[in-house]
């Protein structure tokens, strides 16, 4: 499955998979745009690169943090329309798109709602057992999205096996 971390300026992204029961990275890296290009050309980047690697990682689903939004409205928009040409790619491939609040992940991942960046990766690391944990921050982020889809998914398919 393909973790994304959406942004404008970068976007996490990571492949993750379940070997032996733990999760581990298979691929991770950040897409990142130039920042003196326009808006639409920057959107476009991301759709291309995204889809990039769809293509060449072939996820069955993508898993992405949904935008929080803040007091910055503009900051918000950007990352709107970012999130939007991401997922775009997910239907373009034929792949579902699943979106997570960021307190969703966080919580997922460490337990705690509030947790930092760092405390995000140690548990990714330490607590999970997660191999392959990059050290750029939104490819991690993106590995941490992916880790809460792989739980999220598991607890549905739980609770629908349950209901039959």
């Amino acid at each position: 499955m393909l973790g994304v971390d959406p942004g404008t300026a970068s976007v996490g992204l990571a492949v993750v998979g379940r070997g032996g029961g733990r999760p581990s990275v298979r691929w991770a890296g950040t897409l990142r745009t130039p920042a003196g290009l326009r808006p639409e050309a920057r959107l476009r980047l991301l759709h291309e690169g995204v889809g990039e690697a769809i293509r060449l990682h072939r996820p069955t689903v993508m898993a992405l943090e949904r935008l929080l939004w803040g007091r910055n409205t503009q900051s918000a928009m950007a990352v709107a329309r970012a999130s939007g040409v991401i997922m775009l790619a997910a239907s373009e491939a034929g792949i579902p798109a699943e979106e997570y609040a960021p307190l969703e992940v966080k919580m997922a991942v460490t337990g705690v709602g509030n947790a930092s960046k760092s405390d995000v990766r140690r548990s990714l690391d330490r607590v999970l057992g997660v191999s392959g944990v990059p050290t750029d921050p939104d490819a991690a982020d993106a590995v941490a999205v992916a880790v809460c889809h792989l739980q999220q998914s598991r607890l549905r398919d739980l609770v629908q096996g349950a209901v039959r």
